[in-house]
């Protein structure tokens, strides 16, 4: 796979890539929005909490097909209010500090999820070489 930064536009504002290139012979794995729920069924009250539990998640998902976090090419994630950016962002970077070919990746602001308490959301499509799937 292939980042894809043109230099003939701005640099992404973060660490993620403006495109992936998923050559042939990949598997695509998508996972539904993952929310801050522990495995006990608590929510945390902070958004960094929440979104460190829901990249927990998509770990765990991305695991039962073979993948790995390195194999996301995409990350799609949803905030209920802009002061929850930053403890997405932080936690999505944690995620990612040890990946070498960064996702594309969308952030954003919604008006609320199925409860309350859910600050975060995020979802991720994954690219498997088939050797793996």
């Amino acid at each position: 796979m292939r980042e894809l930064n043109p230099k003939t536009i701005a640099p992404p504002f973060a660490r993620y890539a403006h495109g992936v290139e998923v050559p042939a012979g990949y598997a695509l794995v998508f996972t539904s929005g993952q929310l801050g729920v522990s495995e006990g069924g608590s929510v945390p009250e902070d958004a960094d909490a929440q979104a460190t539990i829901c990249f927990g998640n998509i770990d765990a998902i991305l695991g039962e097909a073979g993948a790995t976090r390195a194999d996301v090419v995409r990350i799609n994630a949803f905030v209920t209010d802009r002061k929850y950016m930053a403890g997405y962002m932080a936690a999505r970077d944690r995620w990612l500090a040890d990946v070498s070919r960064l996702p594309a990746s969308t952030l954003v602001i919604v008006n609320g999820f199925t409860r309350a308490e859910f600050k975060v959301e995020i979802e991720v499509i994954a690219a498997v070489p088939a050797a793996r799937a």
